[in-house]
């Protein structure tokens, strides 16, 4: 490669190549559903460390690896159409490219969806930062018979091009030794093609640039904040407007408010560039061929079959749930709880009563409970992620929008609610994908109402005890309750709270693929690692908290500070025919929703032939079981969600309308299912 075209390439793309012996910072973007997180997973393994962004909610990962005796930390940044100020997502991306200063952006895209795919790289292409495209679902492009020729699309962008199939680890060497290669400065190529604007606002592009030159905050590209302003990017507009003297800001103002279709004409440059792109490089077979995504999509997206088939994915999570988690769960209760109370009781005869009680009731008959969740938790997880993986939770989120469209919301609104099955905190936080406030708040104080899996994993357990064979089928019917009272109460609060003020919807479904075991089973282990860390941290405290309450203070059960706690609350109970221990578990679980079945251990402490399950059994009618399990399912959330639903929604106010909600309908559910259940001879 010549001088010139040597000088073309450091000129277009300049960067300050780490020693060998430096830690490199990889940036890793991309759109939703590319393989970002395949990749992620498949370089960093185990090695990775899971966050927050400083102050803010979304989540951060980053990892570490080896390679050629380089060691590369790999940052994965937030899952994004664009980099404009949409989003606390889109703004993170972008911020941390321009400040932080990555010494490579990896951008990973689809080759089965190359031109929306283009989008997000033809503006990282405009960023100074060195750029990798990663392009991954090669093997899908190539079911669908779309053939792209990847050194003539290399040589279109002037950025390294690498075919991946990341699920198979196919081109992942040669992407490493590609990042070497720019890291060294060995990898050289022509300038980069940059995007332009619309030739009709070329001219007012140049004016808005002379106008910021020279007060562009650190790190900005005077021409890339000239187009952000362009587009009107509200934070980029802010920024300026605080460095730029009155009459500049005024001039540039008034530019702007003459042009205000400018950002039309800028995205209207970018497709034509990506049109360019894939002239060049992209071979497409000739239409009318029914590809299998369109095939299964006309099941899985039918109004009425779609909503059945979710259905029925439901209840083969829980059918999974009791013919291999129960069976489990019991072993753990059987082969580890037991034998380690006989083993306790037997050490501990000499000891003091409270340490007896201390040791037996408290931590093996609290947390241990808790522990023999872990089998039903795993399975949740991995059922949920094999779903996200292959492509069907925006299949669920679009056969919804009907059923949301009638509470105000729209199908995106689903894909949070979705995250609940998981856990509410995230759903909480996933609601800002939705750009309406109303249906963003709305959405807020509806996710709770979403079983997540601690939740279901209490009803698993509960439903084993009380209804043995046929507590998979009760589980599955108390879960499309739960979501038919979400249903209704949407409507009620958009009528009540908004006005009956409906939203629009939106969405792009990815093409299905076949899932990534690994990516699953790092999942999985991740989450379940987290709730044996708070098994053993926050659960066992509480256990222990329980157990104190319940022996002060004369030591006597039925005159303790937790019967009394019980006994206040004891009225509001016996509508559903709880008495007052089953109501201190559901108060119980506002710390963590494990808390209800770890305070019945402690309450019932653990028998000398039979566990708490067949202890709860012979102790209560179904009819008050099955009242318990609903309310259980849909009692007022923990701590946790509630204070990142104040934080989301900025008050406590909505905190607050949650909570009654919540205990409003538990309450009137519960006593109308215990009601009919004892009609009925329960």
């Amino acid at each position: 490669m010549n001088d010139a075209l040597r000088s073309a390439q450091q000129h277009s793309a300049p960067a300050v190549h780490p020693p060998a012996e430096r830690t490199a910072v990889i940036a890793l973007a991309g759109q939703p559903n590319m393989g970002k997180s395949t990749l992620f997973n498949l370089l960093t393994g185990l090695n990775q460390h899971v966050g927050n962004w400083p102050g803010k909610t979304v989540e951060q990962r980053q990892g570490g690896f080896v390679h050629h005796q380089r060691t590369l930390r790999l940052v994965d940044l937030p899952g994004t159409y664009s980099l404009s100020a949409n989003s606390p997502e889109e703004i993170i991306a972008r911020e941390y490219i321009l400040h932080e200063k990555p010494d490579l952006v990896v951008a990973v895209v689809s080759a089965a969806h190359l031109e929306r795919s283009l989008y997000l790289v033809a503006e990282l292409i405009a960023l100074p930062a060195p750029l990798v495209v990663a392009l991954n679902m090669m093997d899908v492009a190539a079911q669908q018979g779309i053939q792209i020729d990847v050194p003539v699309l290399e040589a279109a962008l002037g950025v390294p091009v690498v075919p991946l199939v990341a699920t198979r680890a196919e081109g992942v060497r040669r992407l490493l030794d590609v990042i070497e290669d720019c890291l060294t400065g060995s990898y050289l190529l022509p300038p980069r093609r940059l995007p332009a604007i619309r030739p009709d606002h070329q001219q007012v592009l140049d004016q808005a640039q002379q106008l910021i030159t020279g007060f562009v905050p650190p790190d900005y590209p005077a021409a890339w904040t000239a187009s952000k302003l362009l587009e009107g990017d509200g934070e980029i507009l802010r920024q300026m407007q605080a460095h730029l003297p009155e009459e500049r800001w005024e001039s540039l103002h008034a530019l702007l408010k003459a042009h205000d279709d400018a950002g039309l004409a800028i995205a209207s440059g970018r497709y034509a560039w990506i049109e360019r792109m894939l002239r060049a490089a992209v071979h497409r077979p000739i239409g009318g061929q029914m590809s299998l995504t369109d095939r299964l999509d006309r099941f899985a997206t039918h109004p009425v079959l779609g909503l059945v088939i979710l259905a029925l994915i439901l209840g083969a999570v829980f059918w999974l749930t009791f013919t291999i988690g129960a069976p489990l769960q019991e072993w753990l209760e059987s082969a580890l709880l037991m034998p380690l109370t006989e083993t306790a009781r037997g050490w501990l005869a000499a000891a003091p009563f409270w340490l007896r009680g201390l040791v037996i009731d408290g931590l093996i008959g609290g947390a241990g409970a808790v522990i023999t969740f872990l089998p039903i938790l795993v399975i949740f997880f991995s059922v949920f992620g094999l779903l996200e993986d292959v492509g069907y939770m925006a299949r669920a989120a679009f056969v919804m929008d009907r059923l949301m469209h009638a509470m105000g919301l729209h199908g995106k609104s689903f894909l949070p609610l979705f995250l609940g099955f998981g856990c509410n905190v995230p759903a909480v936080m996933g609601t800002r994908v939705i750009e309406s406030w109303p249906a963003r708040l709305l959405t807020m104080l509806l996710a709770p109402l979403v079983p997540c899996a601690a939740r279901m994993a209490v009803l698993a357990f509960l439903a084993a005890a009380f209804f043995g064979a046929q507590g998979a089928l009760v589980s599955w019917g108390l879960v499309l309750f739960a979501l038919l009272l979400l249903v209704v109460s949407g409507m009620a609060l958009n009528r009540l709270l908004f006005k009956g003020e409906r939203s629009a919807f939106i969405m792009e479904l990815p093409l299905y693929h076949i899932p990534n075991l690994r990516t699953i089973a790092l999942l999985v282990w991740q989450r379940s690692l987290a709730f044996i860390r708070k098994a053993a941290t926050l659960i066992l405290l509480f256990s222990l908290g329980v157990w104190a309450l319940a022996v002060l203070p004369g030591g006597e059960m039925e005159t303790s500070y937790l019967a009394q706690i019980g006994r206040f609350f004891a009225p509001l109970g016996r509508l559903a025919g709880l008495d007052w221990r089953l109501t201190v578990a559901l108060l119980s679980s506002f710390l963590a929703k494990e808390n209800a079945v770890a305070t019945l251990g402690v309450l019932f402490g653990r028998g000398e032939d039979s566990g708490l399950a067949q202890t709860l059994a012979t102790t209560y009618s179904p009819a008050s079981g099955l009242a318990f399990m609903t309310i259980a399912l849909l009692f007022i959330p923990c701590a946790a969600t509630l204070a990142v639903l104040r934080q989301e929604s900025g008050s406590w106010k909505w905190a607050a309308v949650n909570v009654l909600l919540m205990l409003v309908v538990s309450f009137a559910a519960g006593a109308g299912v215990y009601t009919l259940a004892r009609a009925l001879g329960g």
